[in-house]
């Protein structure tokens, strides 16, 4: 099939690759000329294990273009997948703007082109958003655009992604579960012959069940996370061995259900749990109703980066050197937005400490959209503190701050090392 992909970050960008892979034809569309320019020059936008394989195959191929205007490529396109941002509004809402945006230039393309097309197109939103938004947000767009044609020219369909950074390739092509919203519940062919290669049980549902999912899974991600370095926190004060305690809990799963998320260690970050956390509590003030544990679970999280920062300053003078191995909220990763280790080294830079920063897989120059704007805001220094690896491990430091599993790879015999990724 042709399909084009809208949004080329980490879900757009991830799912074009693996489209590819799967022998699909792929137009990736990106407002970034920068991105654009750097894709078609077959290096990727982001650090993820696999993508490069991926991305110069493709190119290899012809079977993948990159673009900053859609034109006329959705005329002869079988399925558009929406991958655009749905960042944090004021509120803790998400901001729906770009999500507005590219439902309105579809729609006008569409019209445009409504002579060409010989049956609708399938467009699949991959980005989370509340429920209700395609009946009171999108398909009023598509419905005011199109006219009565609309049903003829367009099949709206919501599919949540479940792609864990560091993984997400592996995750693509083995995800625990596919959900397909449609008004009616009883799914798309068209995304049957999308998923055809990939086991994994399938979900046809409504539009609002589909939009649900996303929204409590991951906020149940954050609720074990929270959870764990609350009974870790309890744990510490007590000098009770915390892995015993985890490898007690982890083993019941009858009644525990899951090992993920749930070992005492560094607070959750990433685009996805604060972001939604905050959406459903704004949810949940919307309704009326009572979420006291919701409620809880950022400022739980900001508690634990409170703690962490005092177990990593504790003992020390101000001005001593510190070096922290892990950046990126994740291992492998490049993604800075709301990682609590960009949170640490701001709070040890404004206690007075000298803070040094090993991380292979964050460079400066490549660091694009909301990505570099959270570190830019946090740590406008970034270049200046970043260590090479001969640098982080000869160097001399006073004590060294293992935030993730970056420290995996890191030879750091002689150092005084403090580990927060387990508690």
């Amino acid at each position: 099939m042709k399909i084009v992909v809208f949004g080329l970050g980490y879900v757009g960008f991830t799912q074009a690759c693996c489209l590819i892979s799967q022998g699909h034809q792929v137009v990736g569309v990106d407002l970034s000329g920068d991105k654009v320019a750097k894709i078609m020059g077959g290096e990727p936008p982001i650090v993820e294990p696999g993508l490069q394989e991926m991305l110069l195959h493709g190119l290899r191929e012809g079977r993948l273009r990159a673009v900053t205007d859609v034109a006329d490529e959705l005329s002869d396109c079988d399925i558009a997948v929406v991958c655009v941002g749905t960042p944090s509004a004021v509120d803790g809402s998400h901001d729906m703007r770009y999500i507005a945006n590219v439902t309105q230039d579809i729609a006008e393309n569409l019209a445009r082109t409504a002579d060409t097309r010989e049956r609708p197109l399938a467009v699949v939103f991959r980005s989370t958003f509340r429920p209700g938004t395609i009946e009171e947000l999108i398909q009023p767009i598509f419905d005011t655009v199109l006219g009565a044609a609309c049903a003829e020219l367009v099949e709206v369909l919501y599919n949540p992604e479940f792609l864990r950074e560091a993984t997400a390739v592996a995750d693509y092509f083995s995800p625990p579960k596919i959900v397909v919203g449609s008004r009616d519940g009883q799914g798309s062919a068209l995304m049957a012959a999308m998923y055809t290669d990939i086991e994994a049980p399938f979900f046809n549902v409504p539009f609002r069940v589909a939009e649900a999912t996303k929204f409590i899974d991951n906020t149940w991600h954050a609720v074990k996370v929270a959870f764990a370095n609350e009974v870790g926190r309890i744990c510490l004060g007590m000098d009770i061995d915390t892995d015993k305690v985890h490898e007690i809990f982890v083993s019941d799963t009858k009644l525990n259900i899951s090992a993920h998320y749930l070992r005492p260690g560094g607070p959750f970050g990433g685009s996805c749990l604060p972001k939604d956390v905050r959406a459903l509590q704004r949810i949940a003030a919307d309704k009326g109703v009572s979420t006291q544990l919701i409620d809880s679970l950022l400022r739980s999280n900001d508690a634990h980066k409170h703690c962490m920062f005092e177990r990593a300053s504790a003992e020390l003078q101000r001005g001593e050197c510190v070096l922290l191995v892990g950046l990126a909220f994740k291992a492998e990763t490049d993604d800075l937005r709301e990682s609590p280790n960009v949170d640490l080294a701001r709070m040890m830079l404004d206690h007075g400490f000298e803070v040094s920063i090993y991380d292979p897989a964050i460079e400066p120059a490549m660091l694009q959209g909301a990505n570099l704007g959270y570190v830019s805001a946090r740590l406008g220094q970034l270049d200046k503190l970043l260590l090479t690896r001969e640098a982080a491990e000869q160097g001399t430091f006073s004590r060294t701050i293992v935030c993730n599993a970056t420290a995996n790879s890191l030879d750091l015999a002689g150092h005084r090392v403090v580990t927060l990724s387990s508690i």
